[in-house]
């Protein structure tokens, strides 16, 4: 029998204090304000001619997409300019993953929809309820961001891919635009908004390991015109593991609501709900997996937690708005505001080094308490003109975030377990005091400006500049000390593109990123921020009629400033650390007449630690970064039955050597599936590793490596009405 979970209260102070936002607020009037102007004006307008309202109401959209979330080979983008750009103007990697690439391919969490993006590594940390991505060598999993806000950098983050158009990936660094984040890249996730048209869909999906979701996307235009329209996103979804006791439930729901304020003005109001339960699956020891054990071979689905301890449950809330008002035809004002809250705990037990004995897993349970919330604005004036003969595209902005945040923890202790008779049920024991706690405010401020110029023949330039401010202020109320760290810089980002022949342009470009760092040296003083330098030269084509996208990429890129162990003084950290990242990154999209569709994607990365206080691994490749990563999705529609539609790809990465004592081995998967579309349903059939191969794609530490699931099938049917 397991024992029932040792129920300990949070922290009685784990309430925050009130934000101060009147920085952020100052800016919601003149938003208002825009707004009403634009609906007086409408009213005292006469009305338009349909035939010439239409083309307008399409210019004032500029988030929109002519594309959308259709195809495979994608020719725009808006995340490298906060504007819609041709990928094939944009000097810097930009890589698009549609809804339709996800719906072919079932994809249920953000790694697998990235999966066949070059640059993007397929890291894993255990399925430990996460978004985890490496990009360019890099981990980036603080840096998704939703509808071009960042998140709350300590957020427990899982986006539900359901509701979301497409994924954009920005490659490298980009604090131009986006201020504090990491330098490997970015990836923007552009949600679903409310459409003219209506749609009704709502899907069922079963699968292995106890899979079952319920989702459901409804539209409905409001008003004649279409601008008035709401849209409801919502999923609700169960899931086990093939580890045992590992489970998942997630609820999710997502209101969207445009108001019609005129011709000149888009307003979209937005909220979403999250509450989400699961037992983290934590890895397994790399003894008697990877390496040999002498007591023999481990079950790759052994769970080395413990259920009784209890489970992560966590409930996030946003709401927002979207608002673009054209002041002119050549200037549009636009203001994007979410206000984003996260409660919850986190109870798991992680392993620590195995027994001499090789029997034995020593293990550290963990109590986690988590408050966080973050007010964000990025207010910004985009403009199109032309002067001296040339044509500009500029984006200036304020891009502002304060919240506060809260990670208290408790560290139990609790016995090791017999690997090889495994019994569950142990007691933890758990001080009464936290052995962290340290509540914090973050306040952020950025003027940026963004000039993308078109001159000469073919040629392009995007030129940028940013000042950043940032304050911190942590209280650390266990060792009863509070600091305040003050960070500023300046990044720059410039790049030129010639399309030396129609559909074919060559392209380099330099930028820079910056991200501050919490923590004090063993002098007491403050960290500086983390920066980045990239380098980047490529080649890119886009075939006449859309139908073929394709881009080559080399890149050098060097990370600062990293914090690493104190030589002299224990448990502290000094900067001295530098990695880079080198490498070539091959794309390629199709969407073909005869009916073939086609994702595919090369990477080669060579990463190294170049200076570290720990001489023994410099020289060394990063960790959990594969030399070589090549993957391929393509779908064909039967010519001579035109509701089928067939799936096949795979994934082929090679070994991945780190400073760790073992070595990931190179591995390959393929997944397939079947799509049979009827006058009002689509029933979609898949597999995913279709040859059930049993291989390790991530590694958490030294001391744990993360198997991959085994073959595993799914059944959806869509409904539209």
């Amino acid at each position: 029998m397991l024992s029932q979970p040792q129920r300990l209260s949070p922290p009685a102070h784990s309430q925050l204090p009130q934000l101060s936002r009147a920085r952020l607020f100052t800016l919601t009037p003149l938003a208002l304000c825009l707004a009403q102007a634009a609906s007086a004006q409408q009213a005292n307008t006469p009305a338009a001619d349909p035939a010439t309202a239409a083309p307008q109401l399409q210019e004032v959209r500029i988030k929109a997409s002519t594309e959308k979330d259709m195809g495979f080979a994608p020719v725009e983008a808006q995340t490298a300019s906060k504007a819609p750009m041709r990928r094939l103007e944009t000097p810097q990697s930009v890589s698009v993953v549609t809804r339709e690439q996800m719906e072919s391919r079932q994809i249920t969490n953000v790694q697998q929809a990235l999966q066949t993006v070059a640059g993007v590594s397929p890291v894993n940390f255990g399925r430990r309820g996460f978004d985890d991505l490496n990009i360019r060598g890099f981990r980036s999993t603080e840096s998704i961001l939703v509808d071009g806000l960042v998140q709350s950098p300590g957020m427990w983050a899982k986006l539900q891919p359901y509701g979301y158009e497409r994924f954009e990936v920005l490659k490298g660094t980009a604090s131009v635009l986006y201020g504090q984040v990491q330098p490997g890249g970015i990836v923007n996730a552009v949600s679903k908004r409310p459409k003219k048209e209506a749609l009704s869909e709502v899907g069922v999906e079963v699968g292995s390991f106890g899979q079952r979701t319920l989702q459901a996307d409804i539209n409905r235009p409001l008003s004649e015109s279409g601008k008035t329209a709401l849209r409801i996103n919502a999923q609700v979804s169960n899931a086990d593991d093939p580890t045992q006791f590992v489970y998942r439930k997630d609820r999710w729901f997502a209101p969207s609501l445009s108001i019609d304020l005129g011709a000149q003005t888009d307003l979209v109001l937005f909220a979403t709900y999250s509450q989400s339960e699961w037992m983290r699956q934590q890895g397994i020891t790399p003894y008697g997996t990877l390496l040999p054990n002498r007591n023999g071979t481990l079950s790759r689905t052994l769970f080395t937690g413990d259920p009784s301890f209890g489970v992560y449950d966590v409930e996030s809330t946003t709401v927002g708005y979207a608002l673009e008002h054209r002041l002119s035809d050549a200037m549009t004002f636009r203001q994007n505001v979410r206000y984003e809250t996260e409660k919850g705990t986190g109870n798991f037990v992680s392993n620590q080094a195995l027994q001499a004995n090789q029997r034995l897993q020593n293990r550290q349970a963990s109590r986690q308490y988590m408050d966080y919330d973050l007010l964000a604005a990025d207010t910004s004036l985009l403009s199109r003109f032309e002067a001296l003969g040339v044509k500009h595209q500029l984006v200036t902005g304020l891009d502002v975030r304060s919240g506060t945040s809260l990670l208290a923890s408790r560290t139990c202790r609790i016995g090791a377990l017999d690997l090889f008779a495994p019994v569950y049920g142990m007691q933890a024991t758990c001080p009464e005091a936290l052995t962290s706690d340290a509540p914090s405010k973050l306040t952020v401020a950025g003027l940026y400006a963004q000039d993308q110029i078109k001159f000469g023949q073919g040629w392009t330039a995007l030129v940028g500049l940013r000042r950043d401010w940032s304050t911190n202020d942590t209280d650390n109320r266990v060792a009863q000390t509070q600091t305040r760290q003050k960070d500023s810089a300046t990044t720059l980002s410039a790049g030129l593109v010639y399309e030396f022949k129609p559909g074919w342009a060559a392209y380099g470009s330099y930028g820079e990123s910056f991200l501050p760092q919490s923590g004090l040296t063993f002098a007491g003083s403050n960290f500086v921020p983390e920066t980045g330098k990239q380098w980047e030269a490529g080649v890119k084509y886009e075939s006449p009629n859309g139908q073929i996208t394709g881009a080559l990429a080399v890149f050098d890129l060097v990370r600062e400033n990293v914090t690493t162990a104190d030589p002299v003084n224990t448990g502290f950290s000094v900067q001295t650390g530098e990695q880079r990242a080198r490498g070539l990154e091959v794309e390629l999209g199709a969407d073909l007449k005869n009916g073939w569709k086609l994702t595919s994607a090369y990477t080669y990365t060579q990463t190294k630690v170049t200076r570290d206080n720990n001489a023994a691994i410099v020289g060394l490749p990063l960790n959990l970064t594969p030399r070589h990563t090549l993957t391929a999705w393509a779908t064909y529609k039967l010519p001579q039955y035109q509701r089928v539609t067939l799936g096949l790809g795979g994934r082929y990465v090679s070994e991945q050597i780190g400073s760790y004592p073992f070595t990931l081995p190179s591995y390959f998967v393929a997944d397939a599936s079947i799509s049979y579309v009827g006058e009002n349903y689509r029933i979609t059939a898949g597999v995913k590793n279709v040859f059930d191969k049993a291989y390790y794609d991530g590694a958490i530490n030294a001391n744990v490596v993360s198997p991959s699931l085994p073959r595993n099938f799914s059944l959806g049917v869509t409904y539209f009405f």
